[in-house]
């Protein structure tokens, strides 16, 4: 569970505008204190994270299929980046091939999460997502416990 007096700051990077306001307005109505910045790319959120000033996010929500540079090629870099090894990353895609799930877990994600298509069902996930123990879920990491169902 994230505690922090500071809110707790979440990163989306979706290219569907839909996805991402579905996903703020979920958010809102849980109620958190939190900031949500939000990507409508994955070039976008790299030049976000490459700048050295900005604060460590807690936490950040991943599609893959993006145009451009994808939700795997983000992976890849923010995992080849020391300064990003204590950022929890949740791949959010409609995907569940097990190609895309095997490959995000081996590329360094924590958590694979299947977007719901349901406002209640998207509510919960994040606020289950949100509250992992992400120190005890990620040294515990394995298969099992990497795809997030509901």
């Amino acid at each position: 569970m994230i505690t922090h007096k500071d809110p707790i700051h979440i990163l989306l990077a979706d290219d569907d505008e839909d996805d991402r306001n579905f996903f703020s307005e979920a958010l809102a109505e849980l109620k958190m204190t939190n900031k949500v910045t939000l990507f409508k790319d994955g070039k976008e959120l790299m030049d976000y994270l490459d700048n050295p000033d900005i604060k460590m996010p807690h936490i950040l929500f991943l599609d893959l299929n993006m145009p451009g540079k994808t939700g795997f090629d983000c992976l890849k870099e923010i995992r080849a980046n020391s300064r990003f090894k204590e950022l929890s990353i949740a791949i959010y895609s409609t995907s569940s091939a097990e190609k895309d799930i095997e490959e995000t877990f081996v590329g360094g994600a924590n958590i694979y999460i299947k977007k719901p298509n349901d406002f209640s069902k998207l509510k919960k996930v994040i606020k289950d997502v949100v509250n992992i123990n992400w120190q005890f879920h990620s040294s515990g990491l394995n298969k099992e416990t990497f795809f997030f169902s509901i």
